[in-house]
């Protein structure tokens, strides 16, 4: 497991580790041609890398840079800039297997906030990026959650300004086109949300709404129907947002996250799809104050 960048409340980032499992052991990530230090930003595993970019540095927030990590050097390589995406923070980012895609995001200068339906494919054995198609994409978000089943990534969620949506979007970059998701019976509008891809279905759970309420609602979005179905909420945990969750091959597990502005969370359950749609407590619950977590609060520019 590579961890990298990040905001501890007075600075940005540019350091990481590494953490082995096999020897309960953490190695330093080297900082040599490290890419700025920020937060909001995004990363992929492209199988022998880590590509980092985008994100919010001191005073910017959005930037358009980032880097490549290889951990059998201890080594980084500046992702290009030459027809990269605009510079933002709070995006999505997929591998395809070949390409990283990030799309969505927030910028944020002297005019104001800005939020983007725009985005990029990166190609790290050309080192180029290819620009991706904005007609028909969703509308202008952050926050929102991106998969790949494998041939499309699937983008739902998110918020601007003032709207919180429960809308999305497959993109297809064999074809560079968009096709949206129906959102009849589609969970509320969320930011922070979590999702995992099953196979089959995307599922999304979590997240916080326009009231700012911990949701504990999810669905599942079947996208050979295009058609959701809503997650049970019997035996659900409670409401969160700033959560984790992944897929076992036969249950998603969420764990953690911020269960208001100050109360944050060390409880998770596993929701059983397979086996009938019960979720399964991981532990004893117990809840820690603490502060909001510094890395999601968007910094403002002096």
């Amino acid at each position: 497991m590579i961890i990298w960048g990040g905001f501890d409340g007075n600075n940005y980032l540019n350091t990481g580790s590494r953490y082995d499992p096999a020897t309960d052991s953490w190695t330093g990530t080297t900082t040599a041609n490290a890419p700025t230090g920020r937060d909001g930003h995004t990363a992929v595993w492209t199988g022998s890398e880590m590509i980092v970019w985008g994100g919010a540095i001191f005073a910017v927030i959005g930037t358009d840079t980032g880097g490549r990590y290889n951990p059998a050097t201890d080594s980084w390589m500046a992702t290009t800039m030459s027809n990269a995406p605009g510079g933002r923070a709070y995006h999505t980012a997929v591998w395809t297997g070949n390409e990283m895609i990030v799309w969505g995001g927030y910028f944020h200068d002297g005019a104001g906030n800005h939020y983007f339906n725009t985005g990029g494919r990166y190609d790290p054995s050309t080192n180029s990026w290819t620009t991706t198609n904005a007609v028909t994409a969703p509308s202008e978000r952050d926050e929102q959650i991106a998969v790949w089943t494998g041939s499309e990534m699937i983008v739902w969620g998110g918020g601007d300004r003032f709207n919180y949506f429960n809308t999305g979007g497959r993109y297809d970059p064999r074809t560079n086109s968009w096709t949206p998701t129906d959102a009849r019976f589609a969970p509320d509008g969320r930011r922070s949300h979590t999702a995992v891809w099953t196979g089959s279905e995307v599922i999304v759970w979590g997240g916080f709404g326009d009231s700012g309420f911990r949701m504990n609602t999810g669905g599942r979005y079947n996208p050979a129907t295009d058609s959701w179905m809503a997650t049970t909420m019997s035996n659900a945990p409670g409401g969160r947002a700033y959560h984790t969750a992944v897929w076992t091959g036969s249950e998603m597990i969420i764990w953690g996250g911020e269960r208001n502005g100050s109360t944050t969370t060390n409880t998770g359950r596993r929701y059983c799809m397979q086996s009938g749609p019960t979720p399964t407590p991981t532990s004893t619950p117990r809840v820690t104050p603490r502060p909001h977590p510094i890395s999601r609060v968007r910094p403002t520019p002096p």
